[in-house]
């Protein structure tokens, strides 16, 4: 069965953890609506490539400039069946908005399917619902994800958690475990 997945996006996300799940569930039937603050559909965010290239930290380079597709103003939480929040720069401010840590809120409260990669977890963390959960993120959010009372799994960049109905991970290079994982929650069926 399709789902209606909202996609909650901001300036400077990662642009793999945007584009590729965004068209990867377009890809098997659902609908996503991606959203950012204060935009309506037919504007567009700034994305960033972060890579791994053996500093201390990821490295950050401009992305493409993603385009959304429906208006954050109209958004009701009640009206969809998942929320995925990609990881980049975008959460760390993202979850100094209201509004936006009330929809993520919604769907955790709801035991909603939910999928956050990377630096999703600040989000996560904002909505004061991670207690007792199992969460993956980028490595330098342990210490939030901790802080808001989760156990924070230390995973292979590549792997993924998931956790009732939350599916996290590390960063990108995770796309095909937490991908094949969010979409089992979802319930759905891909047959070969």
């Amino acid at each position: 069965m399709a789902r209606k997945i909202l996609m909650l996006c901001g300036d400077y996300a990662e642009d793999y953890e945007t584009m590729v799940p965004f068209q990867a569930l377009l890809a098997v039937g659902h609908t996503v609506h991606a959203v950012a603050p204060d935009k309506k559909a037919g504007d567009w965010v700034h994305t960033a490539i972060h890579d791994f290239e053996g500093a201390q930290t990821y490295s950050e380079k401009p992305g493409h400039r993603f385009t959304l597709n429906a208006n954050f103003a109209d958004v009701r939480p009640e009206a969809y069946d998942a929320l995925v929040i990609p990881g980049g720069r975008a959460p760390e401010y993202l979850r100094m908005n209201t509004r936006v840590v009330e929809i993520a809120r919604h769907f955790l409260a709801a035991d909603k399917p939910l999928a956050a990669v990377c630096h999703g977890a600040q989000l996560l963390a904002a909505t004061g619902l991670l207690k007792g959960r199992k969460v993956s993120a980028y490595p330098a959010c342990q210490v939030e994800v901790e802080l808001a009372g989760a156990e924070y799994m230390g995973i292979p960049v590549d792997q993924a958690v998931t956790d009732r109905n939350l599916v996290t991970a590390p960063a990108w290079p995770a796309h095909p475990a937490w991908l094949s994982q969010f979409l089992v929650v979802l319930g759905t069926r891909i047959e070969h």
